[in-house]
């Protein structure tokens, strides 16, 4: 396993450094039997995006905005519990901020160049179209008397 000390990359050589980042332990309600009433195995992973040098300033702004609703006071905090381990369950957390960093600092996506429809098609659709109306009229008998 690679350790959790090592630096969380985000996307190309933008990383999180270890120093910014806030542990907080707490004990878990997920499974384990009688080791989950005695251990701290729920992290807690909180990291100041507000403050952080660590990002690009142009990538501070968009994630800041992107994250608007996740944020307290400045600050995204991301949970795992998952794992019996705690050391599992920070890996879980510290790979879970990165993505969701990566994702918040992307790039907006090119705007979608709406295609033409080329004239043949639409000629085409147009004579089927008419087709279709005349069998149908054809079908309707009008003299019914």
């Amino acid at each position: 396993m690679d350790p959790v000390s090592g630096p969380h990359v985000i996307r190309g050589s933008v990383s999180l450094p270890e120093a910014e980042l806030m542990w907080r332990f707490s004990r878990s309600s997920g499974p384990g039997g009688q080791h989950v009433n005695t251990s701290d195995t729920q992290v807690e992973l909180r990291f100041d995006l507000a403050r952080t040098e660590a990002l690009p300033p142009v990538w501070k702004e968009r994630a800041l905005r992107r994250l608007a609703g996740r944020l307290a006071d400045g600050v995204v905090t991301v949970r795992a519990s998952e794992h019996r381990s705690q050391w599992r369950n920070r890996e879980a957390a510290a790979v879970r901020l990165a993505a969701l960093l990566a994702e918040a600092t992307a790039p907006p996506p090119k705007p979608r160049k709406p295609t033409r429809i080329p004239r043949g098609i639409n000629e085409r659709r147009l004579r089927e179209k008419k087709r279709r109306a005349e069998t149908k009229r054809d079908r309707s008998g009008r003299d019914w008397s």
